[in-house]
């Protein structure tokens, strides 16, 4: 049987600005993803530890604080720990462009500043996940 995409959408870090993480948590619903939200000030292991739990297909991170690098590296170096690096990572918020590639370069399959179009992230999503067996609206 199959089932809708799981998405966990996870504030990690200190960072209390939900409201784009609840913006995008709300977008992927509408498209017939299941959702899961973990709130604000997450840590990596927290985020990793409710992905594996869910059996998320996806983990959206929105981060405003500005470690980004240090927070989404150890949320990647978890992953991969627990064999959890088949998760397609994406990472939204305030990032320098300087650190777009890096964030890649370590497992991140899309960086999303402020500007990109809900839309065009869902199908960022549904185009990097079209591979599994899984059902999601258009």
């Amino acid at each position: 049987m199959k089932r809708p995409l799981r998405v966990v959408v996870a504030k990690i870090g200190l960072d209390g600005h939900d409201r784009g993480a609840k913006v995008i948590a709300a977008g992927f619903r509408d498209a017939g993803f299941e959702v899961i939200y973990t709130g604000i000030r997450q840590t990596p292991k927290k985020v990793a530890a409710i992905a594996n739990q869910e059996d998320a297909d996806v983990i959206a991170v929105s981060i405003l604080s500005g470690a980004h690098n240090k927070l989404c590296g150890k949320l990647m170096e978890l992953l991969k720990e627990q064999q959890a690096d088949d998760i397609v990572c994406l990472v939204g918020g305030i990032i320098p462009n300087r650190d777009i590639e890096y964030l890649k370069s370590i497992g991140y399959a899309g960086v999303f500043t402020p500007g990109s179009e809900l839309g065009d992230i869902v199908n960022f999503v549904k185009e990097k996940t079209k591979d599994r067996n899984q059902e999601y609206s258009l």
